[in-house]
């Protein structure tokens, strides 16, 4: 995965870096250059000085004392120096002076193993023209180009972190709408598709914005479109099938006399049971939408109330199967949504009276808790295996082939509860007298 960052610093900080190595380059040069020109014009003024303090009337143009003297204290570097004849013999100085090469009065050399620079004139003498050379070391010269390249070292230094720290800066500060743009990404729940704003968008990050507002619009669309198919397929499953029902149950009373037809509209009828409660299901969880939700209102209500209204319900559906069905209910107070918790609590107790086998014991409780309201249903049934307890929340997703239902309820379970803020959790219930325990579905609502 690239990063945009990463890329404008490295177009912008290489190019810094290079430019200020040319820059320095060019300093460098720029300092040096006359620096060296300084130290040989220096080399020349002394050549001239000893050149004026020959003594033209003497047949050895001999020099003038105090000049030879003066000679080396103009400089800290070791110096020599050299009068030579036409003839090539020395009229004074060092013997081991190097020869005068033609078009260089100033030049390299080495002398007593040291190098050196020289400097050289030719002055009229009267057998010929006489060369006057000095020489010196390159100590001073060595010095001085040091000073400079420490000089320069530490300015580039400096430069180049300030320029990369600018730049450092200048990439955040321009990346900041993108930083913040993700924040506010972040801090979206995940069924909010509303669009983003984008009035105070950079000029670059304004189409991104608006594909990404068109893509969320497009989501909605679609998603708003699989809320209506589903609760119109509920609606319009509900009344159909309520009038087969009756058919069937009037068909089963006419010939009641038949064992064959009897069973046969029985299965019927059950099969007509189930196609109505997937389609209440269906419908309960398309009102538990996060969409949907968000549009009702949270009132204060009695949890224990809501239940009492439906136990009688349950109680008939128990003894239709011989299952002992108690209810430990206190009253409890919470903000919530009237039908939604009563689809809540209708789908936690008809699971757990469906899969509870006959002469099975159901349990219900309601009771206020420190930090808010206890709602749990426990039985005795075959109870959900430790390792698959994390599945049952998913949609359509049954445990096995033989096992009874849609896969819904408890899927509708854990969206009611996310909308009203609260926990769901998976224990063991009942003992079943097999030598297992049920199951014990328990959520933990938020005090009032």
């Amino acid at each position: 995965m690239t990063s945009i960052r990463l890329r404008l610093l490295k177009w912008l900080v290489a190019p810094i870096l290079v430019f200020n190595l040319l820059a320095a380059s060019l300093t460098y040069l720029l300092a040096w250059t006359p620096a060296q020109l300084a130290f040989d014009q220096g080399l020349l003024d002394a050549a001239a000085g000893l050149a004026a303090r020959l003594r033209p009337g003497s047949p050895a143009m001999g020099l003038e004392l105090p000049a030879v003297h003066a000679l080396g204290a103009a400089a800290p570097d070791a110096s020599w120096f050299v009068v030579r004849a036409a003839d090539g013999r020395v009229l004074a100085g060092d013997p081991a002076f190097p020869r005068r090469t033609a078009g260089e009065p100033v030049r390299d050399a080495r002398m007593h193993g040291q190098p050196v620079r020289i400097a050289s004139l030719l002055v009229p003498g009267a057998s010929g023209p006489v060369e006057v050379g000095v020489a010196r070391t390159l100590s001073q010269r060595h010095q001085v180009r040091s000073a400079i390249v420490r000089a320069l070292v530490l300015l580039e230094v400096l430069f180049s972190l300030a320029l990369v720290g600018l730049v450092w800066f200048s990439v955040g500060n321009g990346l900041a709408p993108l930083a913040r743009l993700r924040a506010r990404l972040d801090a979206r729940g995940s069924h909010d598709l509303a669009p983003l704003d984008d009035s105070a968008m950079p000029r670059e990050i304004a189409p991104l914005v608006s594909a990404f507002n068109a893509l969320l619009g497009r989501i909605a669309a679609g998603a708003r479109a699989q809320d209506d198919f589903r609760a119109n397929v509920a609606h319009q499953l509900r009344t159909p099938l309520a009038g087969l029902r009756l058919q069937l149950e009037w068909l089963a009373g006419r010939h009641r006399d038949d064992p064959e037809t009897v069973r046969t509209v029985e299965l019927l009828l059950q099969a007509n049971e189930r196609m109505i409660r997937q389609a209440n299901q269906l419908l309960s969880l398309e009102r538990a939408g996060p969409d949907r939700f968000e549009q009702a209102a949270l009132v204060p209500l009695d949890l224990s109330a809501l239940v009492a209204e439906a136990a009688q319900g349950f109680v008939e559906q128990a003894l239709r199967k011989d299952i002992d069905l108690g209810f430990e209910l206190s009253p409890t107070q919470l903000r919530g949504e009237r039908h939604m918790l009563r689809d809540l609590v209708d789908n936690l107790v008809d699971n757990a009276l469906r899969y509870t086998p006959s002469q099975g014991t159901v349990t219900v409780h309601c009771q206020p808790t420190p930090d808010g309201v206890l709602f749990a249903v426990e039985d005795s049934g075959p109870g959900i295996p430790l390792e698959k307890r994390g599945r049952v929340f998913q949609r359509f997703v049954r445990l096995d082939q033989h096992s009874q239902g849609s896969g819904l309820g408890l899927a509708i379970v854990r969206e009611i509860a996310a909308a009203h803020g609260a926990q769901v959790e998976l224990g063991d219930g009942l003992a079943n007298g097999a030598g297992g325990w049920g199951l014990r579905v328990a959520l933990r609502f938020p005090a009032l």
